[in-house]
């Protein structure tokens, strides 16, 4: 996970992985038959890990920060020493859509913002999460470009502006 997170999926070779992890080359290749296999479960592991960590850390914001709740996520995430960006958007970037979980890891988080914003009883719940997509992926790009400050003020104003009637 650490390997394909920080180095990316195609620099990362086989034999690496199976020295770092110390398993045998045939126990390995008896779960994993191809590097296919390997990303797809690394891919898996990290949607789910990924969407369970950023739901609770919206929703610990939420009462005190309403839709602006998604920016205060965000800048703990690219705060964290390991920050590499968005694993999926990466994944498309490198493979083109080999992987189709990383289009699903979207469309699904894409789902929990509508959720939210239907839960906060924000005016045209789906145009509203399709706004703050932009948003959410745009600040991402910006964090992994290593262009954070003022981004959790910048992105917390523009998902504060979805949340006003009207828009």
């Amino acid at each position: 996970m650490r390997l394909f997170y920080q180095e990316g999926l195609r620099a990362t070779g086989i034999d690496r992985i199976i020295a770092e992890s110390g398993v045998a080359k045939m126990s390995f290749y008896r779960h994993f038959p191809s590097k296919a296999d390997l990303v797809r479960t690394f891919l898996e592991t990290r949607h789910g890990n990924w969407m369970r960590w950023f739901t609770e850390a919206v929703e610990r914001r939420l009462d005190s920060q309403g839709f602006a709740a998604i920016a205060g996520a965000l800048a703990e995430w690219y705060g964290q020493a390991d920050f590499r960006g968005c694993a999926f958007i990466n994944t498309v970037a490198e493979t083109g859509f080999d992987f189709p979980i990383a289009v699903e890891h979207k469309r699904e988080l894409a789902v929990y913002i509508e959720e939210l914003a239907g839960r906060l009883k924000l005016s045209h719940p789906a145009r509203t999460a399709a706004k703050a997509m932009i948003i959410i992926e745009g600040t991402i790009v910006r964090a992994q470009m290593g262009e954070i400050d003022g981004l959790e003020e910048i992105a917390a104003e523009m998902l504060s502006d979805l949340a006003r009637p009207g828009c």
